[in-house]
C-alpha cells in the first residue's frame, strides 16, 4: 500500500488568527493517522518556528512568565518536527525569510523556494493552502 501524504501551505504570521493554530493540529491528526506531512510556509508563516519567540508575562491578570505558561509557535513546530520524524518536512521560502529577516528557525526547518512547494504538492495525495483570508 502507497503512503498517502499531505501537504499544506501556510501563509499566516504566529498569533495573527487562529489558521496557523488550526493547521498545528491538523498536522498532528494527519501525523497521528500514520501519514506523511509537508508544510510549505510562505510569507508571514516562515516566522512560526522562529528561535527568538519567547513567552511573556501577562500584566492585565498580574502572572508571572512561569505562571501564564504562554506557548510559542516556534515551540509547537519543534514539538511536531519531533512528532513526526522523517515523516514530517517543514520547509521555508527563501524569498520570504529574506524579506522578514526570519532566518533563525528552529532545527529542523529548511529553507526552499515556491519550486519546493510544488514538487511537494506534486507527490501529495492531498494538498491544501490555508490563506491569510
Amino acid at each position: 500500500m502507497e503512503e498517502k501524504t499531505l501537504t499544506i501551505a501556510l501563509m499566516n504570521p504566529p498569533y495573527e488568527s487562529a489558521n496557523s493554530t488550526t493547521a498545528f493540529r491538523i498536522i498532528a491528526a494527519a501525523l497521528r493517522q500514520g501519514l506523511r506531512v509537508n508544510v510549505f510556509a510562505y510569507e508571514g508563516a516562515v516566522c512560526l518556528p522562529l528561535k527568538e519567540q519567547a513567552p511573556h508575562a501577562n500584566p492585565v491578570k498580574g502572572t508571572t512568565v512561569e505562571e501564564e505558561d504562554h506557548p510559542t509557535t516556534s515551540k509547537f513546530v519543534s514539538a511536531l518536527l519531533e512528532m513526526g520524524g522523517d515523516r514530517l518536512t517543514w520547509v521555508n521560502c527563501g524569498l520570504c525569510v529574506d524579506e522578514r529577516g526570519a532566518s533563525n528557525a528552529v532545527e529542523g526547518v529548511r529553507r526552499g523556494s515556491p519550486a519546493d512547494f510544488f514538487k511537494m504538492a506534486e507527490g501529495s495525495t492531498n494538498t491544501l493552502v490555508i490563506p491569510t483570508r
